[in-house]
């Protein structure tokens, strides 16, 4: 049975509170959900969690799980930015998360203060950051997301590697070719910091499901490399409402079991553990 470990609420840019979330995952059969709101940020935002609240939303989840028919976990998506906003270790040391996943929405180009937003649904807000901090230099502003990510992969270690590809989102084809030898380079360093690692690398349907990506997060190539790399996936859906719980979650094992996957990992209370695809393949 499928779990989604990737979850937003109304504590940062979800749209309903956990207790839907969780009433919707029972109906649709999961087995178990991980609600993981953004982590604070250290200037104004419409997305992340406040700082007075994570508390809150650390206690909300832990009594939601006492009562509910599914197994619950604790779980956080912590934004890196270099120089800027907490370390992962603070979330890990002062609240009972069960897992954390690292992700990069925001691209800083050097010491400056100003950052890239390569997320949201308006192309234009990607475009105009790509040509303020970086002239419109597309490699140098690929360059420096997967650097990004590299650094968080090498200095914070997160159990999950979030939406690993999502610099591609707003590129549809106009800015390059996800198969440019100086692309594929990029991604073939940061997998060998994935394995190096032992992070855990999501396929994540936002994209697909919201239509602003052809493919997956990671898409069908770099999920070939990980595969012959034998790095560990989990499905996530990235979900802002409940009923984006286990969108395309069937679809995705189909394109995984196709691949030459044949397991992903869920979180258990006994911790991370290998689930055959072949019994998830159908069953939400």
């Amino acid at each position: 049975m499928y779990q989604n470990l990737h979850t937003h609420t109304n504590f940062s840019d979800g749209s309903d509170s956990p207790l839907k979330y969780i009433e919707t995952a029972i109906s649709q059969g999961l087995a178990s959900l991980g609600f993981s709101d953004h982590s604070p940020l250290p200037f104004e935002n419409t997305f992340a969690l406040r700082e007075n609240r994570v508390g809150e939303y650390c206690d909300t989840v832990l009594s939601l799980r006492r009562t509910s028919q599914i197994e619950i976990f604790l779980g956080m998506e912590a934004d890196f930015i270099p120089g800027m906003g907490h370390p992962f270790s603070h979330f890990l040391e002062n609240f009972p998360l069960d897992y954390l996943i690292g992700s990069v929405h925001l691209v800083r180009n050097g010491q400056s203060p100003d950052l890239w937003f390569i997320d949201g649904p308006d192309p234009a807000t990607y475009d105009n950051g790509l040509n303020a901090l970086f002239g419109g230099d597309i490699r140098k502003g690929v360059a420096a997301y997967y650097r990004q990510i590299n650094e968080m992969l090498t200095t914070c270690k997160p159990d999950i590697v979030g939406h690993l590809d999502k610099i591609k989102m707003h590129n549809h084809g106009r800015f390059f070719s996800e198969t440019e030898s100086w692309y594929e380079a990029l991604v073939d360093e940061t997998l060998d910091l994935v394995r190096q690692s032992g992070t855990i690398v999501e396929v994540n349907t936002r994209g697909l499901y919201k239509k602003r990506s052809y493919s997956h997060f990671p898409g069908p190539d770099i999920l070939k490399k990980i595969h012959a790399m034998k790095i560990p996936v989990i499905i996530s859906s990235d979900a802002h409402k409940p009923a984006e719980i286990s969108m395309l979650f069937d679809e995705t094992a189909g394109l995984l079991m196709s691949t030459g996957f044949r397991e992903v990992m869920n979180f258990t209370q006994s911790g991370w553990q290998s689930f055959s695809l072949e019994c998830k393949e159908g069953k939400n």
